[in-house]
């Protein structure tokens, strides 16, 4: 009885980790849509360009690139409950900045204090991942934890839309960042790690690999190449969709910024299939690397295809049915990704490895928004950014199917 007690225990315990980690992942992603919802409010407001608003949409992309390895160093030394408290903390400040200054160098540094703040996140949540779950169990929770990223740009049109009508985006902004300081209280109030996986790190701290030994490696390579092409192709619409609905398409604010929630929830849907596609096939006896690996490259040429044909048609419907697709597919993409970096490693260097990895993310999300902006600029088209992310896409999709071994 008390083993059955025990169990059920550790179960809700395993329950309530993932649904913070989830909160953690949405109210991330909320708080970088805020400037995706509020483009061309703020472009107006404050006189900007798309170029001008393309390289602030990357600047927080920048910064978390700089950071990926420090916070997968970092979470793997100090473990997720204070990484993820005092990353909490940093974005919510800068969050609440925005709303509060006014000149461009200003918003530049806001969004990238927020990248920074946010970089630790997907690594040490991870991390907490692999300290709580066995590895035959954990395409699941990651599959959780990864779908938050598009469970928060579907929650955040709606969401930022209404705070934006009652306070303005100033207002938007303060309001989001006041949330994350609240999730921060309560990460630091209720998260702890399991006794095992703390003794356990405590024991590695004498033979955690450098940095060095793991970029010796052909597949952290291989991962962080290709990682590129699924963090474009996301972030491209992460960034640019309510924009692109409104002058491709002709929509108001409100039109494009609640329809360009359909696709992310497709994204959301995606991301937690991806998840159990790989238990599934790891189940059936595929090794864990191919198990992840081949819905993943499927996913990516999928992903690739339809943001190509997007560009291509004319009419709004079937845009925004390829662009469902697309997502729904990049979410299965992007899950098999973080999966893929959680099961080449040990378990007491997942974070160092995943940073690694999400540092070729990062540079396909701070490439994505800046690109886009200044091809949209220079064609007066969003037709070659399509076109150019579709071909990034494909590039990736080649690597990990070719360059990633057993």
């Amino acid at each position: 009885m008390t083993s059955v007690t025990g169990s059920r225990i550790h179960s809700r315990r395993r329950g309530c980790v993932v649904a913070l980690l989830m909160a953690a992942g949405a109210i991330s992603y909320i708080d970088r849509s805020a400037l995706s919802v509020g483009n061309t409010t703020i472009a107006a407001d404050m006189h900007f360009s798309d170029t001008q608003m393309g390289w602030m949409l990357s600047a927080f992309a920048w910064a978390y690139l700089v950071c990926q390895v420090p916070a997968g160093l970092v979470s793997d030394r100090w473990g997720g409950r204070i990484v993820l408290g005092i990353s909490l903390i940093i974005w919510s400040l800068a969050q609440i900045a925005f709303g509060l200054v006014s000149s461009l160098w200003a918003f530049f540094a806001c969004r990238a204090f927020l990248g920074a703040g946010e970089a630790p996140l997907f690594l040490a949540g991870t991390g907490v991942i692999t300290r709580w779950f066995r590895a035959e169990e954990r395409g699941r929770p990651i599959g959780l934890f990864n779908a938050s990223a598009t469970l928060g740009p579907a929650m955040a049109p709606p969401l930022l839309l209404l705070i934006m009508s009652m306070w303005g985006w100033r207002g938007m902004s303060v309001a989001v960042g006041c949330v994350s300081l609240v999730l921060a209280f309560v990460w630091l109030t209720v998260y702890r790690d399991p006794a095992q996986a703390m003794a356990a790190r405590h024991r590695s701290d004498v033979r955690r690999p450098f940095p060095m030994q793991l970029l010796r490696q052909r597949s952290t390579w291989v991962m962080t190449g290709g990682f590129v092409g699924i963090v474009y192709i996301t972030w491209l619409y992460g960034a640019w969709l309510p924009a692109y609905l409104q002058k491709a398409h002709h929509l108001t604010l409100r039109q494009a910024s609640l329809l360009s929630a359909l696709p992310q929830m497709f994204g959301f849907v995606g991301s937690i299939t991806g998840g159990f596609l790989t238990d599934w096939l790891g189940r059936r006896g595929v090794s864990p690397v191919v198990a992840c690996r081949t819905p993943l490259v499927w996913g990516l040429v999928c992903a690739s295809i339809m943001t190509v044909l997007t560009g291509l048609v004319p009419f709004l419907g079937l845009s925004i049915a390829l662009i469902c697709i697309a997502l729904f597919a990049g979410g299965i993409a992007m899950t098999c990704g973080w999966a893929l970096g959680a099961v080449v490693v040990t378990e007491d260097c997942v974070a160092t490895m995943e940073s690694i990895q999400n540092t070729g993310g990062s540079l396909g999300g701070a490439l994505a928004p800046a690109l886009t902006g200044m091809i949209a600029d220079h064609f007066r088209s969003f037709v070659p950014s399509l076109l150019v992310a579709g071909v990034i896409g494909l590039l990736c999709a080649g690597i990990y199917r070719y360059g990633l071994n057993e």
